[in-house]
């Protein structure tokens, strides 16, 4: 019998998820990550004045406009991530070097491995912290999960960008992924 790729590719796709909970019970969670999940639902920051806003979310527009197509959508994404990269002190434009380069800005993006939204962040990470009910389609929620992660696994690298963006990746030691999200960086850098 010979299946046609769609179907196969479908039937791969389920059996993934299927053992998606496999999975997430055999990785091992830090503490102190969880416990900066937990801390980064309490916090929030916006732009300096209403003039740098505009500024700033005019230009990011335009650069943006053809991965999102619906501009309300794309100016709450960039606010959002304008706002968590302040939060935890990363350039706004690493942050979206990394959305461009897990989700070219797709907010409903699904991995093979189950990692989702804009960042594509785990949903185990929703359990560990206690709150199941957040949906990681949801660009504040995702922002917050993403950036915070990645600050931490900078603040764990010792400041170390490629080996935090590799562990972010899950690629610990290899330097293909944070080459890309640097590349990727440069689109959006001021």
């Amino acid at each position: 019998m010979v299946i046609n790729l769609p179907v196969r590719l479908t039937i791969t796709f389920l059996l993934m998820l299927l053992s998606w909970p496999l999975l997430a019970a055999t990785q091992e969670v830090d503490p102190q990550l969880r416990e900066a999940l937990k801390q980064a639902f309490a916090q929030s920051s916006s732009f300096e004045d209403r003039f740098a806003a505009e500024v700033w979310l005019t230009d990011m527009s335009g650069r943006t406009k053809r991965y999102v197509s619906n501009e309300l959508e794309r100016i709450e994404i960039l606010r959002t991530v304008h706002a968590e990269a302040q939060r935890v002190e990363l350039p706004v434009s690493l942050l979206l070097g990394v959305i461009h380069t897990e989700s070219r800005f797709n907010r409903f993006a699904v991995s093979v491995v189950g990692a989702q939204g804009l960042m594509q962040v785990m949903p185990f990470w929703k359990k560990e912290i206690g709150r199941n009910d957040d949906n990681l389609t949801n660009i504040q929620t995702n922002l917050r999960y993403g950036a915070t992660i990645l600050k931490y696994y900078l603040d764990r690298s010792k400041g170390n960008m490629t080996e935090a963006l590799a562990r972010y990746n899950g690629s610990y030691g290899k330097v293909w992924y944070p080459e890309k999200v640097y590349r990727n960086q440069r689109r959006y850098e001021d």
